[in-house]
Order: C-alpha cells, then sequence, then structure tokens
C-alpha cells in the first residue's frame, strides 16, 4: 500500500476480532506513533498495551468506575461496561504527558499525544489490521484514571482498539472544497 492510498483511504473499524496484533506489529506501530511532530523533543505520551487477561480487569474497571457514578445501575449496563474491552483482541492507550515547558505549551503536547494515537491507527491499518480510536466517559473518568496509574500532569486521549477487520469499509467520500478557503 503507498502512503498516499493509506493517507486517503484508511477507515475506522469497530468490528474487531482475534488475534490481536503481534510483537512486532506492535513495535512498528509504536515507532510509527514516535514519529509524531513533536515541537521540542518531549515525547509527551506514553502507552499501554492491554490485552489477555488484562481486557477483563479493564472491564473490571470499568464496571467499578460505572457503579460508583451509579450505585443503581441496571445489570444490562453493568454488562456492557464489563464487555466494552472485549470489543477487540488488544488496546493501546494513549496517554498524554504534559510537561512544564517555556516554548511548548500544554495544547502542543495534547496534539503530539493525538497525532501519536492516529499514527497508531494509520500504521495498523497499513499493516491490514483494524483500528477504532474510542474516547468517551472512561477516558476521563477518575477510578478509570487511577486504576490504570494515569498520573496529575497526564490524561488520556484515546483507546486505540485493535485487530482483525470482521468487516470491509469503504472510505466515504468529502467534498474538501466545503472546508476549504482561501486567505489575503
Amino acid at each position: 500500500m503507498d502512503a498516499l492510498e493509506l493517507l486517503t483511504q484508511r477507515t475506522s473499524t469497530p468490528a474487531l476480532r482475534a488475534p490481536a496484533p503481534t510483537a512486532d506489529q506492535v513495535k512498528l506501530m509504536l515507532d510509527a506513533a514516535c514519529r509524531a511532530p513533536d515541537h521540542g523533543t518531549l515525547r509527551p505520551y506514553r502507552f499501554l498495551v492491554i490485552e489477555g487477561e488484562a481486557l477483563n480487569k479493564l472491564g473490571q474497571l470499568y464496571l467499578r468506575a460505572g457503579l460508583m457514578k451509579d450505585p443503581e445501575m441496571d445489570e444490562a449496563q453493568q454488562k456492557k461496561l464489563q464487555n466494552m474491552p472485549l470489543r477487540a483482541p488488544m488496546i493501546i492507550v494513549i496517554i498524554a504527558v504534559k510537561q512544564e515547558h517555556p516554548k511548548v505549551p500544554e495544547v502542543e503536547q495534547l496534539i503530539t499525544a493525538g497525532c501519536a494515537a492516529h499514527a497508531i491507527v494509520q500504521s495498523a491499518f497499513a499493516q491490514g489490521l483494524g483500528a477504532m480510536w474510542r474516547t468517551g466517559a472512561m477516558t476521563h473518568d477518575p477510578v478509570v484514571r487511577e486504576g490504570l496509574e494515569i498520573a496529575e500532569n497526564e490524561e488520556i486521549v484515546g483507546f486505540v482498539y485493535l485487530g482483525r477487520s470482521l468487516m470491509v469499509r469503504a472510505a466515504p467520500e468529502f467534498d474538501t472544497a466545503t472546508l476549504t478557503q482561501s486567505w489575503g
């Protein structure tokens, strides 16, 4: 696959199955992530790779977080929270590590971590894998943050679900002319 095809044809893949990416595939994804634009070369990110039994542990953490908010949660919602991480055989959590810096504001550091997440998704697609970058309530939940050992100066940028695609989706067409204007 050439680079332009990758950049213009990648789609999110919500339905994923085993096997999980191999260690070599994960290394390539993380190598790509570390090529994200990075003002000051701060490397303002880190990654948690979750697979196997750890996916069930993450589901238990989600359930604990949900029950803290709503102790009366019905059984169906509890099951949904527990099963969320089981939608893929592997999840990589992308964490922005914000640092005090005189020339690189936090927003740039967050964007760099987002670019690292994007590179993981793109490199997964380039390797024939499916990927889905997910956020949502669990991204900011204090119970989840504590359970994943997210420090005060860190933010979860997203959970990238990885595996084999259960379906092939065509890339949607976009009219970039509606998003673009000339200035000056």
